[in-house]
């Protein structure tokens, strides 16, 4: 599989992107100093990841039970033709 040039260049700009959240999130980590973080943060740190994985992974099946359905096919019109 040969990839496009418009391809490459999505790939290089999301990889950077990546890099840089990457970064960031480093750079306030180690900003934040030694400050302790209790059982209690860990504890809602997890349950907010599992929680944003899980409303990311229900919003992404509802599209494509959307459009594998489809409820997509006709938005805007009322079935005969032009709006």
């Amino acid at each position: 599989m040969k990839l496009s040039a418009g391809g490459v260049w999505l790939i290089v700009v999301l990889l950077g992107l990546l890099a840089a959240a990457v970064w960031g999130f480093q750079a306030a980590w180690t900003l934040g100093g030694d400050t302790p973080m209790g059982v209690h943060g860990w504890i809602a740190m997890g349950l907010a990841a599992v929680l944003v994985t899980a409303l990311g992974g229900g919003l992404m099946w509802l599209a494509f039970y959307s459009s594998r359905h489809g409820y997509d096919d006709e938005q805007g019109t009322d079935g005969e033709g032009e709006p």
